[in-house]
């Protein structure tokens, strides 16, 4: 038995850092996003001889062991591991997987959270378990955030579950995905007048949530204020796609960086800095960092006559930018039979 996933990234517009729970938990949350055309891969293949082989295409790990012994957590691919035991991979006869990300870890394009739905759509299909695509998303965040204790928020798992562009709410015992029907001419404009660039770097963001979140536990004023704005824009944001006030939207994308930083000081840099406000002279209305902040990718819009010499500007400093095109579809599982399966 052959089975196929994958699952979309996404980028976030606005209300990131409203999604982690020591904040949502108390103030509730609110996120704007979207999902692209890039993706996490996954291949599962069944065996019958209770091994289990885990390959990263992207890291080069391999990890073997039988579905009898439990996993060491040893800092490779410990992640699927977890996920493997926590859905009950191990009362099965064995399987490889094979796994693979379009994006770095620490691109700021929620891959590692992507990845991690990938597995339960894998597993879900593998073992037949009854899911929703609200328990998919909870289960890959309860195994990364609450098994492995991996900073950060909930919007990753629910934006590569569902797909296209939502509007998500965050509470202390639910979360409400509202999927938004946006016109395809404004989709369209979109697509034209962004631009995603990747600074040349990842960045771990465990440290940076972590701080953000101290900051926020110790009643910062210039945190609570970030966060509580941040909030605000997600619905002011929305409020513009759909009303097709791109121009607006572009300048609150400015905001939503602007009120993102005041979060923590560990969000920005100087190069990250040096590329925004390169790209701002070069005619971008707004832009921010797509994650947690410190490197990754950085998203801009600018109107499409000014599109290519943002995007000179960020190349001149090393920045790789780059057009996409968004995804409407989540996370998609199918089953291969012996005469189209090549791997």
């Amino acid at each position: 038995m052959l089975i196929r996933a994958k699952g979309p990234l996404r980028i976030s517009f606005a209300g990131g850092g409203t999604d982690v729970k020591q904040f949502f938990e108390q103030e509730g949350g609110c996120v704007l996003n979207a999902t692209i055309g890039r993706y996490v891969w996954g291949t599962l293949r069944s065996r019958k001889d209770g091994l289990i082989n885990i390959e990263s295409a992207d890291l080069g790990y391999i990890v073997n062991y039988d579905t009898e012994t439990d996993p060491v957590y040893d800092g490779k691919l410990d992640l699927v591991k977890a996920g493997i035991r926590s859905l009950g991979g191990h009362g099965s006869a064995g399987f490889d997987l094979l796994l693979h990300s379009e994006a770095p870890a620490g691109s700021g394009l929620g891959s590692s959270s992507t990845l991690m739905v990938c597995l339960v759509g894998l597993m879900k299909e593998f073992l037949n378990l009854p899911m929703t695509d609200y328990e998919t998303a909870r289960a890959a965040y309860q195994i990364e955030r609450e098994e492995l204790q991996i900073k950060g928020g909930l919007q990753d798992h629910y934006a590569a579950t569902f797909g296209g562009f939502n509007f998500m709410e965050f509470e202390k015992n639910r979360v409400i995905v509202n999927p938004l029907r946006v016109k395809q001419e404004v989709i369209n404009e979109l697509e034209l007048n962004l631009v995603l660039c990747y600074t040349g770097s990842t960045r771990m963001s465990d440290g940076i949530i972590k701080d953000q979140v101290c900051r926020y536990e110790n009643r910062v004023d210039q945190t609570l204020h970030g966060l509580r704005r941040q909030k605000q824009l997600a619905v002011e944001m929305k409020n513009a796609l759909m009303q097709r006030r791109l121009d607006d939207f572009g300048e609150l994308l400015d905001e939503a960086w602007q009120s993102k930083k005041m979060f923590s000081p560990k969000i920005s840099n100087p190069r990250i800095d040096e590329m925004y406000e390169s790209a701002r002279k070069a005619g971008a209305i707004g832009g921010k960092v797509t994650g947690a902040g410190g490197g990754g990718y950085m998203l801009f819009y600018c109107r499409f006559e000014s599109k290519h010499r943002v995007a000179e500007a960020l190349a001149k400093l090393g920045g790789i930018p780059t057009g996409f095109a968004f995804e409407f579809n989540g996370l998609q599982t199918w089953r291969v039979d012996g005469n189209l399966a090549s791997i």
